[in-house]
């Protein structure tokens, strides 16, 4: 898939997941990495982001199993942005297939 592609929607994708439940980076990065080819380090970077920006807040949080981890969960701000942007995504994907069924040679 192309890299630009990926670029333009890994943030809302983050969002969208965090929208349905707290998660952590490697569960976040996991989930993503199913369906879409992505590096082990892309998620965090966009997780720092996402928190500078107010989207998301952190807490850590003990397993019985293992040591602390670092939960992101959405915060109001990032549920406002979550829903513009899902739009803003919807309307740039009709877009796009517009154009290119108007354009079609097949």
């Amino acid at each position: 898939m192309n890299i630009q592609f990926k670029k333009g929607v890994l943030d809302l994708l983050v969002l969208c997941m965090l929208n349905t439940e707290d998660r952590y980076g490697y569960d976040i990065s996991e989930t993503i990495s199913r369906s879409i080819s992505i590096s082990a380090g892309t998620i965090y970077p966009i997780l720092r982001k996402l928190k500078e920006e107010g989207f998301v807040t952190t807490y850590l949080s003990e397993d019985s199993n293992g040591p602390a981890r670092k939960y992101y969960r959405i915060t109001n701000k990032g549920k406002n942005e979550l829903v513009q942007t899902k739009q803003e995504w919807k309307d740039f994907v009709t877009i796009v297939a517009v154009i290119m069924e108007e354009n079609e040679n097949d």
